[in-house]
């Protein structure tokens, strides 16, 4: 291993899953007795990766990168089968009880609460099975209870919470025994915006607290934006970034997003959108490009010269826009990494 201060360590790290064809009917079921066709799928491949304490770092990729065989494999709940993983200095797949202290998972589809009793029963079976003693877990329970204002919640039955109830509970039971490594799994889907952002909050405010490390996936770009300072973009298995948020917004160039709004509607087919990647809303009469910084000027002058423009706004590239055009251009990202 190369860096004995990091937290987490994965060299080569690799996972394989081995399925089975089969043809319909029950001569595929016989014949698949005697001579079965393996597939081999490779879910990580050759994967490095180093986390230091403190560090929040988003784990992003489309669906079936890789993401959460990753968050399976650090949290010992799969073997890799290839490279070297540590985690805290532990084999995550032995799953030693000390190792186990020292971590969380929290996966935004499955719950750990026992779903028929009350949040504090859950909690006081946690309490003894971390051996934390009174003082802490009362301690802790007074301090993340008032932060995600659940204070009311704790003594009611899980099955009558709502979605967003249950999720801050959830993150309360994760972090009962106070680990050094927190890993969220989809920790805000499903719920609205308002327990989106309570839930973001309150994992900001833990991490100043704390200093704990957290590794995060998610398909909404603004849990990344709140919470992350580095990303690790995952593409087939494969790393395709690890750097800082600022980085990678800018992993396009200096491009900014510009919209307008016109008083009528205007042709789409225009030779004056080539290159622009045009976004159209028809319905409300608006377009969205993307401008080179150093152009914008004069873009935007040759726009408003030519056409009726009642409304424009000018942002960055939002990290959905370049998570999007990545994904369908990885092309992009061999070139970056050149």
């Amino acid at each position: 291993m190369k860096n004995s201060t990091a937290l987490i360590q994965a060299n080569g790290l690799t996972k394989q899953f081995v399925s089975y064809k089969k043809e319909a009917g029950l001569k595929g079921t016989l014949k698949g007795f005697f001579n079965r066709e393996s597939v081999v799928k490779t879910a990580v491949g050759q994967f490095d990766f180093e986390v230091q304490k403190g560090e929040i770092i988003g784990l992003l990729g489309p669906n079936g990168a890789g993401k959460t065989t990753l968050m399976k494999m650090f949290t010992g709940i799969i073997v890799p089968s290839a490279g070297e993983l540590k985690v805290l200095g532990h084999n995550p797949w032995e799953r030693s009880k000390d190792f186990r202290k020292k971590i969380a998972l929290v996966m935004g589809q499955k719950s750990q609460l026992w779903w028929d009793i009350p949040a504090m029963d859950s909690f006081l079976l946690l309490q003894k099975y971390y051996e934390i003693n009174d003082r802490d877990f009362k301690q802790r329970i007074d301090m993340m209870s008032e932060l995600l204002d659940v204070k009311k919640l704790m003594h009611i039955q899980i099955r009558r919470l709502s979605l967003g109830e249950r999720m801050k509970l959830e993150l309360m039971a994760s972090l009962l025994h106070s680990p050094e490594v927190l890993f969220l799994d989809e920790p805000t889907i499903g719920l609205d915006l308002v327990a989106q952002e309570n839930i973001r909050q309150f994992i900001i405010n833990y991490h100043k607290q704390n200093q704990c490390s957290i590794i995060i996936t998610s398909h909404y770009m603004a849990d990344v934006q709140a919470l992350c300072q580095r990303l690790t973009l995952i593409l087939d298995g494969k790393k395709g970034f690890d750097g800082p948020l600022t980085q990678f917004e800018k992993i396009l160039g200096n491009e900014k997003v510009v919209s307008f709004t016109f008083e009528k509607a205007i042709d789409p087919l225009l030779p004056l959108w080539k290159g622009l990647d045009p976004k159209w809303n028809e319905l409300n009469n608006q377009v969205e490009l993307r401008i080179p910084e150093n152009e914008l000027r004069k873009i935007s002058g040759q726009i408003i010269e030519q056409f009726p423009v009642i409304d424009f706004a000018t942002e960055k590239m939002p990290i959905e826009r370049v998570m999007k055009t990545l994904m369908n251009n990885p092309k992009l990202l061999s070139e970056y990494n050149a």
